[in-house]
């Protein structure tokens, strides 16, 4: 579609008219479930036959300078993404469960596998192929359960309450409770076949037999692993573990956490582990500091034309404890807004183990999606995960070139929201936002809070938020985020217990 300059109201056009005051072309073409793809100037004379009649057929003819070319392309469907079911064995019984709703789409979709081409591993692959020039390697399988069962003591910088952050699941038996899951696609998951002594499941007196499993099951707590660093104990005490090497760890994590353009429920991490004399801790962690440096500027560099300068940099916080490391890169890749502080990663040093009494560690854990961000340019973590090919056809194996989106200019959409509290209970802000990320399918990429008022008689408090939706690969409706809006209030009303207003 050719439009005169300033009439799509897009960033393309310069100048760029007011909204009201466009055509909102990407806006009207979300409706017929088209997304914008690309922009160029329209130049008359490279199209044949053309002739322009002027003005409403008037003796005035149209201003064709500045005038561009919008051109759409099919997008996926909003309403696609379906609820699946998983199945896992554990023992010789199989059970069932349901993805939770904030992570559909983000379970067992193999960006790490040897057939996969998705920048993710690609970033991996060169990370750990810049660090083996330095250090002997010990690649090991993430087979380790997906699921973690009672209190885990998970060595970590995130300053995250793990309880809290987890995503619990419910299994369900699978022969006899498979019914209650209808309405999502099964899918059964190898890496999810774990034993009973695995999972460390508490075992009830007295019981045995299928009654004894179910009442395991009814009083085991079973989540999704928030962090690789759950398996630092399991790989250091193995009776092979040899300091000196460097030990690699990769895999898919979750954990619930408050909407914000660079933080996300699901990441793949990749975790390092290096044991050494403690004779020789200071000289091992700077080795490992200075060659992990040299790798991140090595691969941030990359994408970076001839004779541009390095657009990020990275750099290691000490932290508070005198003992641990975060990775912190500054980054203008996203704009003058995003000029800060991105945390990739955290780096930890523990002392001697049990098996291991006069060695210390070093835990590097990384995050794997921020970083390919960083490095191909892309501003959406959310792009990452779509289910349309064309993302993929954006990367070239062997090269890394700088990303270029599909879907150009996506709309936002604001609606505020104001609800009473419950007096009884006490609002749960990270729950607030897990709601919003689950009920929206992640299209909410902005929650402010506004305001708080206390009724003057009753005492009863009010909160005011501003939820701000957008899509990075859909086309999404101001008519789609109403209803969505609309099912948000019913869901933080039975979940959150408070009334909307």
């Amino acid at each position: 579609m050719a439009l005169c300059r300033g009439q799509g109201g897009t960033p393309a056009d310069k100048p760029r008219r007011e909204w009201h005051n466009s055509w909102q072309v990407v806006a009207m073409a979300a409706l017929g479930g088209f997304i914008l793809s690309d922009v160029y100037p329209f130049n008359c004379e490279a199209v044949p036959g053309y002739k322009c009649t002027g003005y409403r057929s008037q003796d005035k003819s149209f201003h064709v300078e500045g005038a561009l070319n919008h051109v759409f392309t099919w997008s996926l469907p909003f309403e696609g993404s379906q609820l699946r079911v998983f199945r896992i064995k554990l023992d010789d019984q199989s059970f069932s469960f349901r993805e939770p709703e904030a992570l559909v789409g983000k379970l067992n979709r193999g960006f790490l596998e040897a057939s996969s081409c998705h920048p993710i591993k690609t970033i991996n692959e060169k990370l750990i192929a810049e660090l083996s020039k330095a250090f002997p390697l010990k690649r090991l399988k993430c087979s380790f359960p997906f699921l973690r069962v009672g209190e885990t003591n998970v060595l970590t910088s995130w300053n995250c309450d793990i309880q809290s952050a987890a995503f619990w699941i419910n299994l369900l038996e699978d022969n006899s409770n498979f019914e209650s899951l209808a309405g999502g696609t099964t899918q059964d998951i190898e890496d999810f076949r774990v034993s009973l002594s695995e999972l460390s499941l508490p075992k009830s007196p007295g019981r045995k037999g299928k009654e004894d499993r179910e009442g395991i099951f009814g009083r085991a707590k079973i989540w999704l692993r928030p962090s690789l660093l759950v398996h630092v104990q399991d790989v250091i005490q193995a009776p092979d573990f040899l300091p000196g090497s460097l030990y690699i760890l990769s895999g898919p994590v979750f954990r619930k956490c408050l909407i914000s353009p660079f933080t996300m429920p699901a990441f793949h991490e990749t975790l390092f582990i290096l044991g050494c004399d403690q004779n020789m801790e200071d000289i091992c962690l700077q080795s490992l500091l200075d060659h992990l440096k040299g790798t991140l500027d090595s691969l941030l560099t990359q994408t970076l034309l001839e004779g541009s300068q390095l657009s990020s940099s990275v750099d290691f916080v000490f932290q508070p404890n005198k003992r641990d490391y975060m990775i912190n890169v500054e980054s203008h890749n996203f704009g003058p807004d995003s000029a800060k502080d991105l945390n990739i990663g955290s780096i930890s040093t523990s002392v001697s183990s049990i098996t291991h009494e006069d060695q210390c560690f070093v835990f590097v854990s990384m995050n794997l999606d921020l970083l390919a961000m960083l490095v191909w340019g892309i501003s959406d973590w959310r792009m990452l995960w779509t289910f349309d090919n064309r993302f993929l056809k954006n990367f070239v194996p062997g090269k890394i070139e700088p990303f270029k989106s599909y879907a150009l200019y996506p709309p936002s959409y604001v609606h505020d929201i104001s609800f009473w509290l419950d007096e009884k209970k006490e609002f749960d802000e990270l729950e607030f936002h897990t709601v919003a990320r689950a009920v929206s399918q992640d299209t909410v990429t902005s929650i402010q809070f506004l305001s708080r008022f206390q009724h003057p008689e009753t005492e009863q408090v009010s909160l005011c938020y501003r939820l701000t939706y957008q899509t990075c690969d859909k086309a999404l409706t101001q008519q789609q985020v109403a209803t969505v809006q609309s099912q948000f209030r019913k869901e933080i009303q039975q979940r959150l217990h408070v009334t909307p207003r």
